[in-house]
């Protein structure tokens, strides 16, 4: 066999930069590495090793087909660990759950997400519309410049891994499924069968702890050792797990291990149910629960939410369950099941477990994750606090968050289970659940995962507070959906929203509730270009956080108010509230209230005060950055260019708006540009670059026409009207006569 050579390396005023900006902000990440551990009795196999190596030298894919239990997985994995060397940059893998009983195989959509997010790729830069092209694109264009390897296990077939698979660059990928992928056609299959006698018998004998073979109880029961390879179906897995029973039952004779294997049923499930007989009965109880998860990895909390365990007594169990090989560890606190495990788990938990023992262990496991979801949502600032969760009495153990960092990579780490815990909230009925986790996911929402999910989430969230017929949960559904609309750009059906929960805000007495509300309406009014009404909505507020005793909100109700008391163009006074919020000690400088003052001041600074404006901008752009949250980024770096622009400083406010839309393009938020577009025109206009100018407040004007946002259409027009004026005088008054028609109508309507 010739040598093999590995593919070549181929090299509004006042919100949201290049492949140079970008790689400015990119902190250096050490390499990801998401193999499963490299089995150390990897036995026979050579030739197909040797295939597998070979079609990945020349295609730089392979696709391992072959029966469940067959050892795709193992040899996708010890081929992955043999190339990791010349693949630095990246080692991945993803269970795709194509024959996972209970549940769906996992579409490309959050297969593409979850690959993405191993990869380092920043959430915000991932696509969050427009299907999966975008998505698979953006994957294709992330390994491009890589050498990286990718392990897509357990695939249903070739429509649900195309997006997958890597484009130009060196980067490779190993599929495995049950299927011959044959819609596949550029892709060489290598086809497994079951080991042949002798590895069989070679990969008990080292699973057994009796390697050498000459030697030990397989040695003395010739017979009843050739039984047990038979009844095994000479299958990778199930010899693994009979041999590991053999090899911790030093007083059992190969001929009880073929006994208790003949008591089974098929030969697979024969040698898995030997192994979970000879668990201890908490154990077994275990397991069989975990086959009631549908998600891809569990810890330990969930363990023992899932079985009612104390933490302690969980983990030593699941260290148990390792240690028979009907648990993996694919990563340091991160458990899986194997999917034939996994189904044998689930049907014993049916057969063994009654219908109300299985419930109760899914509230528990809803139970828990509402309660974790409050934990990590409570560790990040929040504009008016957190609140704790009414869903049921807290689990025994949760999770604890050092800050809002360990908070964050603890939601991206549970997110599919955490959005696998609300379907199982609404196929179970527990509405109050179902009410509960959206909220506690706002925070994390607004941070990584942009709107379109968070808008799903409470429709539903408000479908299950109208069968609660509870008055608080349905008044802040209907709230927390108009927030969340108003944040995907669609004014018209917030709008909606907020009218309907403000009655309901209202009957509840719930002063924070009603406080809350008032904010969300006053920003939705400010954008509405309403004049004095934020003002008042945001005084109003303030008052009411004040008489409820809620800080953080009576902090961000005055910072919002300084911002519409700039808007309106009364400095001095912006400026001075600004400071008495700044003036508030607060652990997190990066908090909302703190960030927005900040914010505000240099913007009322920027005129008379220039260097001071320029040092306060900047610091909140720092804090933006550190805190991770590229909204705000965005925001900051938009007004920081406005306030240069002020400034006479054109070269660097360009620069600065041009940064923010290079970010803004990567959060893939594209309502989020009707903010900043007019700023950026504006700025180009003064700086004399009048047919940039043009189209920036052209794209303003679409965009606002398609949101319904009719003060920013007003604006755009406006804006145009500025550029035209020299140019094409009568093209410019029928712009600027439409944005004055604009304006009265939104004051007619106010």
């Amino acid at each position: 066999m010739g040598t093999r050579q590995q593919p070549a390396a181929r090299t509004a005023e006042g919100h949201p930069p290049g492949a140079a900006a970008r790689a400015a902000r990119r902190r250096p990440h050490p390499p990801r590495n998401d193999l499963p551990r490299d089995v150390p009795d990897f036995t026979g196999r050579q030739a197909e090793l040797e295939a597998v190596l070979d079609a990945v030298a020349s295609s730089r894919v392979v696709s391992i087909d072959g029966m469940a239990g067959v050892g795709k997985t193992c040899l996708a994995v010890h081929a992955a660990h043999r190339l990791a060397a010349d693949y630095p940059d990246a080692q991945l893998y993803i269970d795709l759950h194509g024959f996972t009983e209970g549940r769906e195989p996992l579409g490309p959509d959050p297969a593409l997400r979850t690959l993405l997010s191993a990869l380092g790729t920043p959430s915000e830069k991932i696509p969050q519309e427009g299907g999966i092209e975008p998505l698979a694109a953006c994957w294709r264009a992330e390994l491009a410049g890589r050498r990286a390897v990718v392990v897509l296990d357990n695939a249903a077939n070739a429509e649900q891994v195309r997006p997958l698979l890597p484009g130009a660059g060196p980067s490779v990928a190993l599929i495995t499924s049950r299927n011959r992928l044959i819609g596949l056609e550029e892709v060489p299959p290598v086809s497994l069968d079951v080991l042949s006698p002798e590895e069989s018998a070679a990969l008990l004998a080292r699973a057994s702890g009796e390697p050498d073979g000459r030697e030990g109880r397989l040695a003395q029961d010739p017979e009843s050792a050739a039984e047990v390879l038979r009844m095994c179906g000479h299958l990778p897995l199930a010899l693994r797990l009979a041999g590991a029973r053999l090899r911790h039952r030093p007083g059992w004779t190969v001929g009880v291990l073929a006994e208790r294997l003949a008591e089974g049923g098929s030969e697979f499930d024969t040698a898995l149910a030997m192994s979970v007989r000879q668990l201890d009965r908490a154990q077994r109880r275990l397991f069989r629960l975990l086959g009631l998860l549908s998600g891809s990895s569990f810890d330990e909390y969930v363990a023992a939410a899932l079985a009612g365990l104390p933490l302690r007594d969980a983990r030593a169990m699941l260290e148990d369950l390792l240690d028979a090989h009907l648990v993996q560890q694919p990563a340091a606190g991160r458990y899986t099941l194997h999917d034939l495990v996994h189904q044998h788990a689930r049907r014993a938990c049916e057969e063994q477990d009654s219908p109300a023992e299985r419930d109760q262990a899914l509230r528990r496991l809803l139970g828990y994750y509402v309660h974790a979801a409050a934990a990590a949502d409570a560790a990040m600032p929040h504009p008016s606090g957190s609140r704790p969760p009414t869903a049921g009495p807290a689990p025994s153990a949760l999770p604890r968050f050092a800050g809002k960092h360990a908070a964050l990579a603890w939601f991206t780490a549970e997110y599919a289970n955490l959005m696998g815990a609300f379907e199982l909230a609404i196929a179970l009925g527990a509405d109050v659940h179902a009410c509960e986790l959206p909220r506690f996911m706002r925070t994390y929402f607004a941070r990584r995962c942009g709107t379109t999910h968070l808008n799903a989430l409470f429709e539903r969230a408000v479908e299950a507070a109208e069968r609660l017929g509870d008055p608080w949960r349905l008044a802040e559904a209907h709230s927390d959906l108009g927030f969340a609309r108003y944040n995907a750009g669609r004014m018209a059906e917030a709008a909606a929203a907020y009218e309907t929960a403000a009655p309901l805000v209202a009957k509840t007495g719930d002063l924070r509730s009603q406080a809350d509300l008032l904010m969300r309406r006053g920003y939705l009014s400010w954008e509405d270009g309403r004049g004095d009404a934020p003002l008042d909505l945001f005084r109003q507020a303030r008052e009411l956080y004040e008489r409820a005793g809620c800080r953080e909100g009576a902090a961000h109700a005055t910072a919002y108010e300084a911002w519409a008391m700039l808007q309106l163009g009364r400095r001095e006074e912006a400026a001075e509230l600004a400071r008495e919020v700044l003036a508030i000690d607060y652990d997190d400088p990066a908090w909302p209230a703190g960030l927005t003052a900040l914010i505000t001041l240099g913007m009322a600074l920027a005129d008379e005060q220039p260097d001071e404006a320029a040092a306060h901008l900047r610091r909140a752009l720092d804090l933006a950055r550190g805190d991770g949250h590229r909204h705000n980024e965005a925001w900051c770096l938009n007004c920081l260019g406005v306030a240069l622009r002020r400034m006479g400083r054109h070269e660097e406010a360009l620069a600065s708006h041009r940064q923010a839309f290079t970010l803004l393009d990567e959060l893939f938020e594209e309502q989020w540009k009707v903010h900043f577009l007019d700023a950026y025109g504006e700025t180009c206009r003064q700086a004399g670059l009048t047919g940039e100018a043009l189209r920036l407040h052209r794209q303003a004007l679409d965009l606002a026409t398609r949101m319904g946002h009719r003060h920013k259409e007003a604006l755009a027009h406006e804006g145009i009207a500025a550029v035209l004026e020299a140019t094409d005088p009568a093209a410019a008054a029928e712009h600027r006569a439409a944005g004055q028609a604009i304006r009265q109508d939104l004051e007619l309507g106010a």
